[in-house]
């Protein structure tokens, strides 16, 4: 690396020390993944940690393995919690509860990060750390790879005014605090204003988002960590599956029936069966949406209220609007 490089990592190093200390906890949600690695080998500098790993029963999950990799790297103690179709349904009542949303891909991460948050309060942790915040502040998503650097910057600083994460309610709702290192003040001044060429770059035949994190962390963790390629939650987690699983479990005459129903009388757009199934629970604990603003701008799709600059509804998960 060169020197403006070694520099950069050094400092970003220093900062991610100082936010972990002021997040420190007993636990972390640990996928494997490069964000909560490095808050989990950060944090192990501090005192003993324990790591919660969460994957639906019977499915691919992945990071079941990478996760497994870091704990034994680190020698910190490990739980692996696989939940089975019942703890999903459970869960999935919950969390639709918790986040006011039927969108699909806000479920399926969501009931992962609900599952682990529970594993760690019944091993009687009251506050556990998430990786949440450093793909929005360090470019870790795929979508913006092509970007021009004008372009990036804009489209990162949109992600940065509308972020907001799950894991917060959902450990408010289970009596756990939820803390993000990533979201402490001086280490999101630093990221946001590293120039993006930092952010996203090309290395052993591929474009990285993250690079210049995974440049801090060589030789620190393990080589296949550091160089994971992104792995959203719901794949990580196996929860990837459940659009065929609500496709065996809800029939075409039930779901046409529901579908036409919800459009006739709710004036809601029902995708599939897996938001269906979602939408289901949303109807009976929250009720049908509607706008809290009649003037605001809506969702054409389930006709909640949506932010003016908005292309996607948190609440049905529709996009582009």
């Amino acid at each position: 690396m060169n020197g403006a490089v070694n520099e950069i990592c050094f400092r970003l190093r220093l900062l991610l020390e100082e936010a972990v200390k002021r997040n420190l906890t007993e636990g972390i949600l640990l996928s494997g993944g490069l964000d909560t690695s490095v808050l989990a080998v950060t944090a192990s500098k501090f005192g003993s940690l324990k790591a919660f790993t969460a994957a639906l029963q019977g499915a691919p999950a992945p990071d079941v393995e990478y996760a497994a990799l870091v704990a034994d790297h680190l020698k910190l103690k490990h739980f692996i919690h696989y939940f089975d179709k019942g703890e999903l349904y459970d869960a999935i009542q919950r969390v639709v509860k918790v986040v006011r949303s039927f969108d699909p891909m806000e479920i399926r991460n969501s009931v992962t990060i609900h599952v682990g948050l529970r594993a760690a309060g019944k091993e009687g942790l009251s506050s556990v750390m998430t990786g949440d915040g450093c793909d929005e502040l360090f470019a870790g998503y795929s979508f913006l790879f092509d970007l021009e650097k004008e372009k990036l910057e804009i489209e990162l600083q949109k992600l940065w005014d509308i972020m907001s994460f799950s894991s917060i309610p959902l450990g408010k709702a289970l009596g756990i605090e939820v803390r993000l290192p990533y979201l402490d003040p001086d280490l999101k001044s630093f990221a946001m204003n590293l120039d993006s060429q930092y952010k996203i770059q090309s290395e052993r035949g591929r474009v990285w988002g993250k690079w210049i994190l995974r440049k801090a962390f060589e030789g620190i963790l393990p080589e296949e960590v550091v160089w994971r390629v992104k792995t959203p939650v719901e794949q990580g987690s196996g929860t990837t599956t459940l659009p065929s699983l609500f496709s065996q479990e809800i029939s075409d005459v039930e779901f046409e029936e529901k579908r036409s129903k919800y459009l006739e009388k709710d004036r809601v757009t029902i995708r599939d069966k897996e938001q269906l199934f979602y939408y289901d629970i949303y109807r009976s604990v929250i009720g049908v949406p509607h706008p809290i603003n009649p003037k605001g701008k809506r969702c054409p799709q389930c006709n909640s209220n949506v932010a003016e600059k908005a292309t996607y509804c948190r609440t049905c998960g529709a996009y582009p609007i």
